[in-house]
């Protein structure tokens, strides 16, 4: 018998686990899910969701990695490549993915199911497009009994986004403070006055909000046409959300508004063109991807492309266009001076985003003095970052003497002492071989290829 390993996200629900054999996730199915599987199946639902995108598949195999008497079957989902969570999203990204939850929700019903959980967790993105992926989150419907997830449901979906709506906190900051979701209370005393004034606000938050630690006196009747009125209500009113904050990007002409001419950005796509064909790689993350303009390049040849910014309007629009153009990126809001750490319970359940990043190619172009200028980062804690590249890096020089670099320093001079162009090759240098290094024109600033020691 072969050994597995648990995955250490995967224990909280009792109907089965996800596990690791030789390199390989499998999961388990217990017993006391066998009826519910079945139908699942059976029914039509599974062969729907799949066919149409909505849901990962699987495949059933023979397991002999488990004699747990608790098994029925074991199943090998279809592999993700990247995982993300929300505290990493925008806000068009959690809108998506309620969307979605709404959808595989009125598909189940359809076929006499429904979903007992209903959370962002149960959401990945391959590329721009938002996908389920929970297989053992679907239950036999009894129409007479409420929606169980219905709570669930508002406060990590509904209820984050109307918060940046109403104030402009971002998504990825909302669940970094509230991972689990916002309840209905602090959802009410977050929303200003006039969020008073919308029905719907009143029937999901202000409603919850005032039976929050009450025992209800009288049971509520049930039956699927209620469901289905609130589901529309609620599909309605999250289509109908907009962020607040999408058009106050700091990249917003950052090429335009300053010396970094047309010749400039043309040479640099050029140079970056030549050096992907010489390295080929098969996946790459973009760190500090702007506008994604090189994240777009990367596509075009790369197979799983990440394109990772803290600008949520940046973000958005390049979401908006990944997901028009089914480009193969995966846009993500993320602070590289303050990354998401390991989370969960006993800091196991969902890894840190540095932990996540295994990838052929690390892109860090006009990133490395944002870093060490704008926030305070050595340039030695930068390269041991970027050293966790597979194999290479593209990085780019920006001098002291350029224009960025000097307003980044205005008010703190001193950093720039030690941020040379030998300090920054001396610096990556314990990690990395140099292979290539171009100037570029229209600039004074660098590009250079190195390969991981």
């Amino acid at each position: 018998m072969r050994t597995y390993q648990q995955h250490p996200s995967s224990f909280r629900d009792p109907s089965g686990f996800v596990f690791e054999s030789a390199g390989k996730l499998y999961r388990q199915i217990n017993l006391s899910y066998a009826r519910h599987y079945e139908s699942l199946m059976s029914s039509g639902l599974y062969h729907l969701l799949t066919t149409q995108g909505w849901m990962i598949s699987h495949q059933e195999v023979e397991s002999d990695t488990n004699a747990s008497s608790a098994r029925f079957k074991t199943i090998m989902p279809q592999f993700i490549p990247f995982i993300t969570y929300p505290y990493e999203w925008i806000f068009e990204q959690l809108q998506d993915a309620a969307l979605l939850t709404l959808k595989v929700m009125k598909t189940a019903m359809d076929h006499n199911m429904i979903l007992k959980d209903a959370t962002p967790y149960n959401i990945q993105f391959v590329g721009a497009q938002a996908v389920f992926i929970d297989t053992l989150s679907f239950e036999n419907y009894d129409e007479l009994q409420p929606w169980i997830a219905y709570r669930q449901f508002c406060e990590t979906f509904y209820f984050p986004l109307l918060v940046e709506q109403y104030t402009g906190l971002e998504i990825h900051k909302v669940f970094a403070a509230y991972p689990e979701g916002i309840d209905a209370s602090t959802t009410a005393s977050l929303l200003p006055g006039k969020a008073r004034f919308n029905i719907g606000n009143w029937l999901h938050v202000y409603l919850s909000a005032s039976f929050s630690g009450k025992e209800r006196q009288s049971k509520i009747e049930f039956n699927r046409r209620k469901l289905e009125r609130i589901m529309q209500d609620l599909h309605q009113r999250i289509t109908s959300l907009k962020p607040r904050t999408k058009s106050k990007s700091h990249w917003k002409n950052y090429y335009a508004e300053s010396i970094l001419n047309n010749k400039y950005l043309s040479h640099k796509q050029e140079v970056i063109s030549g050096l992907l064909r010489k390295i080929d790689p098969h996946s790459a993350i973009d760190l500090g991807c702007n506008e994604g303009i090189f994240s777009k390049m990367l596509a075009k040849s790369v197979s799983m492309v990440v394109a990772v910014d803290s600008d949520a309007p940046s973000v958005s629009n390049l979401y908006s266009e990944a997901k028009k153009d089914r480009l193969n990126i995966i846009p993500l809001c993320v602070d590289l001076a303050n990354p998401p750490g390991d989370a969960g319970f006993y800091n196991s359940e969902r890894k840190s985003f540095t932990n996540r990043i295994s990838f052929d190619l690390v892109l860090a172009l006009a990133l490395v003095h944002h870093l060490c200028i704008g926030k305070n980062l050595p340039l030695e804690k930068v390269a041991d970052f970027l050293s966790l590249t597979r194999r290479w890096l593209i990085i780019e020089y920006v001098p002291p003497g350029d224009e960025k670099v000097l307003e980044l320093a205005r008010n703190k001079p001193a950093l720039l002492d030690d941020y040379t162009e030998d300090t920054f090759l001396r610096s990556f240098q314990r990690y990395f071989t140099v292979t290539d290094e171009q100037a570029i024109r229209g600039s004074e600033r660098k590009l250079f290829l190195l390969d991981k020691k």
